[in-house]
């Protein structure tokens, strides 16, 4: 039923939870597992206040590009680890990094790919904090038009 199953991954603790099920799924309907991290792009750019000249704002990169090849090399090392032990179980696993805004790309990603079941984990907010912080599994919800497999990690 399933052939391509997306894990959505952030590093969290609390995202991690949904791979038991995940896989569960997958030796269950013998799919491919596909994990996925991706990074924000906003967070790789600080719009900085006007110069005393009157010209255009500048946009300074809030992270510098040997750090961001960190942060890229440590997601890599961490979605590696997830596929040795999902590989382990059993499954067909391989894992990619994107680069956007999570829930956009993450619906991109598999529609591009044609991804069966999306499996995420959502933080549990409500009310107020989930109104400021947003919620990626929320709107990959609200804007999917595929299977979901939602936990409420504990």
């Amino acid at each position: 039923m399933y052939k391509r199953i997306l894990v959505c991954l952030d590093g969290s603790d609390l995202a991690e939870q949904i791979v038991p099920y995940a896989i569960e799924q997958a030796l269950h309907f013998e799919s491919e597992v596909i994990l996925i991290q991706v990074f924000e792009e906003s967070s790789k750019l600080l719009i900085a206040p006007p110069p005393a000249t009157g010209g255009p704002v500048p946009f300074i990169p809030t992270v510098t590009p040997e750090a961001q090849h960190k942060l890229e090399e440590e997601a890599k090392v961490y979605l590696e680890r997830w596929a040795e032990i999902i590989g382990k179980r059993g499954a067909k696993v391989r894992y990619t990094l994107e680069e956007g805004s999570p829930a956009v790309t993450i619906l991109d990603y598999c529609s591009q790919h044609g991804i069966d079941l999306i499996a995420i984990a959502t933080h549990g907010r409500s009310g107020l904090s989930r109104t400021l912080a947003g919620s990626v599994a929320d709107e990959v919800i609200r804007r999917s038009h595929i299977p979901i497999l939602v936990i409420r990690p504990r």
